[in-house]
C-alpha cells in the first residue's frame, strides 16, 4: 500500500507518522511520500519520519519529493493538508478582518473566504493530476477550509472524503470523563465543517444509551470552560458545540480578545521555528511534546482510521466525515457537504440517519450553507462581485458596508493568490 500527504513538510506531519507507525495493524503502509515545494522544511521532516518509523520498528519506506507527480503515482490514497500561502497569509486572514470589527480567524467569517480562495484552485488542479496518475485514489482532505474545500472536490468529481479533527477530539474526551475506552463512545455530531454539534453521546455505538446528560451534569462546567463559554449556555442548548461556535455566539467578546493579543499565526509561527529545529536534532526520534501545542490533535488517529476503511483494512465502521449531505439533512441541498456520522467501506462514505434537528441549529446551518455555496462560487470564478455576495451572505458579516470594506480588504491581502485579480 502507498499513501502520499501532499504538504508533507508541514510540521504537523510528524504527528500523522507517529499514527502510522502505532497502527500500522490497522493500516500497513509500505510505501509512504511527503510531498512539498519547501526542500529545506521537506527533508527535515522527513528525517525526523524515518525516525519515528525506525524506532518503532515500521518496514515502511518513507520518501520525500517536489515532484508531485511523481510522489502521488500508484498511490492508493492521497492526503491532502495544505497552506496555500503559509503562516503569512494565515496571519493577513487573522488580522485585516479585525480592522472591520469582525472575527479574524483562518476557517470562519472573512479569514475563511480568503483562504477557501486561495485553496480551491490549488486543490483543484492537484486532483486532476492525482487522477490522471491514478484515477481510483481516494483523496483524504484536512486542507481547511475543509467543507468547501471538499464540496469542490466532490463536484468535480473526485473520489475525496473530509476530515477534521473536532470529533475525534470530543471523542477522546468523553471517552476520558466517562471511564471508558474510546471505541465505546459514539458521537451524534451534526453540522457543517466547523460548525458542529454533539447532541448526543452513546455507549456502544448508534443505538446505544445516550449519556450526554450526564456528562453534562457531572462534568458541564468543565466542558465548557474548554470551549470558553459560560456552563449555563450549554444547559440551555441542551448539546455540546464546537469551539467554533464560540466566533458566532459570542462575536464581539472574540473580537476585543483577539485585538488585544498576537495572532494565532504569529504565536504558530514561533512554534514552528522551534519544531523544526528539534527536528534537525538526528537524536529526535519521537514527535516532540511541543508539538501538542501545534493543534490537529488525534489528526494522525482519524486519518489512519478513514484511510484504512477506505482502503479495506481494518477501521471502525462509523466515522465522522465531511460528504454530501444527499437527504441526510433534509433542510439542506442534497449536494451540500455535511459533517456527520457515516459508515466507511470501499465506496466512500454513507451518512447514517440523523434524528430531526433543532431550529436553533439548523437555522445557522442553512445561513451558512448558503454562504458556502457563494464562497465555492467566487473562488472558482472569481470577481469581486461575487466574493461580496459571500460576505454579504455570511451570518457574522450580513451589512452591505462592512461586506464592501472586507471584499477590499481581502482582494487587497490576497491579490498574487488570486489570478482574477
Amino acid at each position: 500500500m502507498k499513501l502520499a500527504v501532499l504538504g508533507g513538510g508541514s510540521t504537523y506531519t510528524p504527528e500523522l507518522i507517529d499514527g502510522f507507525a502505532r497502527l500500522r495493524e490497522t493500516l500497513p503502509v509500505e510505501e509512504l511520500v511527503l510531498v512539498d515545494p519547501a526542500l529545506d522544511r521537506l527533508e527535515l521532516v522527513g528525517g525526523l519520519a524515518r525516525r519515528i518509523f525506525a524506532k518503532q520498528g515500521h518496514p515502511g519506506r518513507i520518501t520525500t519529493t517536489d515532484d508531485l507527480d511523481a510522489g502521488v503515482e500508484g498511490a492508493d490514497a492521497v492526503l491532502l493538508q495544505l497552506r496555500v500561502g503559509g503562516q503569512a497569509a494565515r496571519n493577513e486572514d487573522e488580522t485585516w478582518p479585525l480592522e472591520c470589527g469582525c472575527v479574524g480567524q483562518e476557517t470562519t467569517g472573512a479569514g475563511g473566504l480568503a483562504k477557501a480562495l486561495r485553496t480551491v484552485p490549488v486543490v483543484l488542479d492537484i486532483a486532476e493530476r492525482v487522477r490522471r496518475s491514478n484515477p481510483d485514489a481516494w483523496i483524504i482532505d484536512f486542507t481547511n477550509p475543509v467543507g468547501i474545500v471538499t464540496r469542490a472536490l466532490l463536484q468535480a468529481g473526485h473520489k475525496a472524503v473530509g476530515l477534521c479533527n473536532v470529533a475525534i477530539g470530543f471523542q477522546r474526551k468523553f471517552a476520558g470523563m466517562l471511564g471508558v475506552s474510546p471505541t465505546d463512545v459514539h458521537l451524534d455530531h451534526v453540522g457543517l465543517n466547523h460548525l458542529t454539534w454533539e447532541t448526543h453521546v452513546r455507549l456502544g455505538g448508534p443505538e446505544g444509551e445516550n449519556v450526554l446528560p450526564k456528562l453534562l451534569a457531572e462534568h458541564g462546567d468543565t466542558i465548557a470552560g474548554d470551549l470558553r463559554l459560560p456552563s449555563g449556555v450549554l444547559d440551555r442548548l441542551g448539546v455540546v458545540p464546537s469551539y467554533y461556535l464560540r466566533y458566532f455566539y459570542a462575536h464581539d467578546e472574540v473580537v476585543r480578545e483577539l485585538g488585544t493579543k498576537p495572532s494565532r499565526a504569529a504565536e504558530v509561527a514561533e512554534m514552528e521555528r522551534e519544531l523544526l529545529t528539534m527536528y534537525g536534532d538526528p537524536a529526535l526520534d519521537e514527535k516532540p511534546a511541543l508539538l501538542g501545542k501545534r493543534g490537529g490533535a488525534f489528526y494522525s488517529e482519524a486519518a489512519v482510521d478513514l484511510a484504512a476503511s477506505l482502503l479495506g483494512g481494518g477501521g471502525s465502521p462509523y466515522q465522522v466525515v465531511n460528504t454530501y449531505n444527499r437527504g441526510t439533512l433534509p433542510f439542506l441541498p442534497d449536494d451540500a457537504v455535511i459533517e456527520v456520522q457515516a459508515a466507511i467501506g470501499h465506496s466512500g462514505a454513507a451518512p447514517l440517519p440523523v434524528a430531526p434537528v433543532d431550529p436553533l441549529f439548523a437555522g445557522l446551518m442553512a445561513n451558512v450553507t448558503a454562504y458556502e455555496d457563494l464562497a465555492l462560487e467566487a473562488a472558482l470564478r472569481g470577481g469581486r462581485e461575487r466574493v461580496f455576495r459571500a460576505l454579504l451572505a455570511h451570518p457574522l458579516v450580513g451589512q452591505y458596508a462592512l461586506a464592501d470594506g472586507l471584499t477590499d480588504r481581502l482582494i487587497a491581502h490576497n491579490r498574487e493568490h488570486l489570478a482574477w485579480a
